[in-house]
Formats: C-alpha cells, sequence, structure tokens
C-alpha cells in the first residue's frame, strides 16, 4: 500500500512540475504590464453621438479646465473601450509608475476635437474609481515601480453624465 501511495503521490509531482502553471488563470493585467487594469460595469443607453469612452488618470485633481485637457495620462491617442458597451469589460492602461488622485472614464462626442472653450458640449465624466471610505470621492491609485495596479473597478453611467463645467463653473445657459 505504502508503494502506492509513493506512486501516485509522485505522479502527481509530476504532472504538477510538467503543468508549469499552464493550467492557472491568466492575470488580468499581464506580469510585464505597468499600469492600471480593471472592469467597468455599463448602466443606461450609449448616447446616439458617442466616438468613444477613454480611461484616464491624473497624477493632480485638475484645477481649471486647461489641466484638465493637458495634463492626463495616457497621451493621445487614446484608445477606446472595445464595442459594443457590454458587461462587464476589461480594461487596461498602460502608465508610468506613481500616484494618481483622480482615474476616469471620459466620453467623448463624434467628430469633435476638445479645446478650453467646446469642452462642455463634446465631453462628458461617465464614470470614475471612488474612494472605497468615500464613495462620493475619488479614490487615489498608486501603480508601483515596475508593476501594475488592477481591480481598479468602476460604473459608467452613460444616464448620468456630468459635463466639465460641474466641476469647472460657471455652465453654459
Amino acid at each position: 500500500m505504502g508503494t502506492r501511495v509513493s506512486g501516485a503521490a509522485a505522479v502527481v509531482l509530476a504532472a504538477a512540475l510538467a503543468c508549469n502553471g499552464g493550467l492557472e488563470p491568466t492575470p488580468v493585467c499581464g506580469r510585464s504590464f505597468v499600469g492600471i487594469c480593471g472592469t467597468v460595469t455599463f448602466q443606461g443607453q450609449e448616447p446616439e453621438s458617442t466616438q468613444g469612452v477613454f480611461i484616464v488618470a491624473y497624477p493632480t485633481f485638475p484645477q481649471s479646465r486647461t489641466d484638465l485637457l493637458n495634463n492626463f495620462l495616457p497621451r493621445p491617442p487614446l484608445e477606446s473601450l472595445l464595442r459594443p458597451f457590454t458587461n462587464p469589460q476589461f480594461y487596461a492602461v498602460q502608465l508610468p509608475s506613481g500616484r494618481y488622485e483622480w482615474v476616469l472614464a471620459v466620453w467623448l462626442k463624434q467628430g469633435a476635437v476638445p479645446t478650453p472653450t467646446n469642452a462642455d458640449t463634446v465631453l462628458r465624466e461617465a464614470g470614475f474609481y471612488r474612494d472605497e471610505t468615500d464613495p462620493a470621492q475619488p479614490g487615489i491609485v498608486t501603480v508601483p515601480s515596475g508593476a501594475r495596479t488592477d481591480s481598479i473597478d468602476f460604473l459608467i453611467d452613460f444616464g448620468n453624465m456630468r459635463r466639465v463645467c460641474d466641476y469647472f463653473p460657471p455652465c453654459p445657459p
């Protein structure tokens, strides 16, 4: 009996070594990926004039419309989330290691080139990563040196998008 048990254990050990992780789940972000990743869930009806929805990150929360349009990462060209907007959807954004005060989904109107003067009509905040202790506030995300931060999950709500002027008044009529 002891020989059969040790023989079975040897077979199991050999099989485990042969797999070399082949049966493990694939990580959401690859091991060499540097940036953030997670899932987004969509709610509401996509506006007909949608060019895309982009995930961007700000090292510091923008203090003006100019900051909003110039201080985000990654720099253009941006990759839109895959269509159709299905639930849930994985995303990954390459970012340098560092601290990010605002990670959000930005809706862009079809055919638009955002400027400080037209931002209220062509851009919307469609959702953002929230602070776990105060969900009304943005959550801070840190990307470790040479690594990734995953599980940066949030909701994109097409029915409750916020205009730029909600953050930087006044709002045009």
